[in-house]
């Protein structure tokens, strides 16, 4: 049957089929995880960890058994083990990689984090991909870091074709711009953040902060506020059951889909969480970022040095 509609109504229809929701960067809450909730959001990944770290990635029950994570109120910590010196011959230091049940396209995270792991031999990571078929998929990766070399980077790896503009609207700094994860050692197209308290101890120091991620098929986008800055968005300090991305102003990190066709080179995402230790990047430039002996060695012999190696969560939240 043919209807007649007014050019105001086709306009209002045409703008909402192509926003979501029906408000450009409005999303509405639909993970709320906090405290024992990590318990039922993500699942313990106790397989031999892909970067070649000197850990050895335990089962949840276990992981609760040696103290490794635990929850309580609005918090959850994930940690590695430090109170045993290693055998050479053995296993890495017991530690964790959580994956979330769920997978996610559009939609933004919020990340609040009150500490980090720190010290020499680290490398802790909050990320997006498919590990199942990575590097397919694509993988984003939010926080990052070895040997408490700060700032944080964000940073994408995909298949070949996938590329960044030099310029771009953000206030971190480029890496490469070739998000190919067969060249260039796997560096990924990376941007490194300006803010000196968005990793490793001055993180800590200052009491944490907030990372959040927005992905749609025309641009990632990666934000970092520290606990004390006044411009920390409302909706994401009092965790409205809405966000408006619109309010953010200039993210970090920004990858847009000019060079890249974004929904070819990245599908539907886990949300990981893991802390390493050596490995791939870690080890390798263990030697350059001021660490004692060699990495492996370190991580064998000083467990005390492990203390402060945890990541402790007020929460995290995801908007669709």
């Amino acid at each position: 049957m043919l209807k007649l509609f007014s050019l105001a109504s086709l306009l209002t229809v045409v703008w909402l089929a192509r926003i979501p929701g029906g408000s450009a960067g409005t999303y509405s809450l639909t993970n709320n995880v906090v405290g024992s909730d990590f318990y039922n959001f993500f699942n313990w990944q106790a397989q031999p960890d892909p970067t070649h770290g000197r850990v050895e990635y335990v089962d949840q029950a276990t992981g609760r058994s040696l103290n490794l994570t635990y929850a309580s109120g609005d918090t959850f910590v994930l940690r590695t083990e430090s109170r045993s010196i290693l055998n050479p011959a053995g296993p890495g230091r017991p530690s964790v990689r959580i994956r979330s049940k769920k997978t996610f396209t559009t939609h933004v995270a919020v990340f609040d984090l009150r500490h980090m792991p720190q010290g020499c031999g680290t490398w802790p990571a909050i990320w997006e991909t498919e590990d199942d078929n990575w590097p397919n998929d694509g993988e984003i990766d939010i926080l990052e870091g070895v040997n408490d070399q700060g700032p944080n980077a964000a940073t994408l790896h995909t298949l070949p074709g996938c590329t960044m503009p030099a310029e771009r609207v953000q206030t971190g700094i480029n890496g490469q711009l070739d998000c190919d994860w067969t060249v260039n050692g796997n560096t990924g197209c990376g941007v490194r953040m300006t803010d000196p308290t968005s990793y490793g101890p001055p993180f800590n120091q200052n009491g944490g902060g907030w990372y959040v991620v927005e992905r749609t098929t025309q641009f990632i986008k990666v934000w970092f506020w520290s606990r004390n800055n006044p411009s920390v968005p409302v909706d994401i300090k009092n965790r409205g059951v809405q966000v408006n991305t619109d309010s953010y102003g200039t993210p970090a990190a920004h990858f847009p889909n000019t060079q890249c066709d974004l929904e070819r080179f990245f599908k539907r995402h886990f949300i990981i969480i893991n802390l390493t230790l050596c490995g791939d990047w870690a080890g390798s430039v263990y030697g350059n970022s001021g660490c004692p002996g060699t990495c492996v060695e370190f991580v064998d012999n000083n467990p005390q040095a492990f203390r402060e190696a945890y990541f402790d969560f007020a929460g995290i939240r995801v908007y669709e």
